[in-house]
């Protein structure tokens, strides 16, 4: 059982910068591949970024190519997204999520957190 909870949404100008966090328990969160998705008003939730359970490999949506990283602290349990020059696009409920197998566009993990929100005003 892995439960994981984001921090780090809010409210930030077109072109500023946030950082999302996703604590991980109950589970062995170096094992697993984690990855980030936004769920917008009226959309799917979609996937934004990937990152094996190494940290040597990762994987991002065209759309934020560039603008975000994502990174992890194994030692810290803690998944990180950090997004600079954010478009009102980017206006969305963020997702962690986590899984055994390879988390990218097409496939997703078995764990999720609740969301955090990410609002651009512009």
């Amino acid at each position: 059982q892995v439960q994981l909870v984001e921090s780090g949404g809010g409210l930030v100008q077109v072109g500023g910068s946030l950082r999302l966090s996703c604590a991980a328990s109950g589970g062995t969160f170096s094992g697993y591949n984690m990855g980030w998705f936004r769920q917008a008003p009226g959309k799917g939730r979609e996937f934004v970024a990937g990152i094996t359970w190494s940290g040597r490999t990762t994987y991002y949506v065209d759309s934020v190519k560039g603008r975000f990283t994502i990174s992890r602290d194994n030692a810290k349990n803690t998944l990180y997204l950090q997004m600079n020059s954010l478009k009102p696009e980017d206006t969305a409920v963020y997702y962690c999520n986590a899984g055994t197998g390879t988390i990218n566009r097409d496939l997703q993990g078995r764990y999720w957190g609740q969301g955090t929100q990410v609002t651009v005003s512009a």
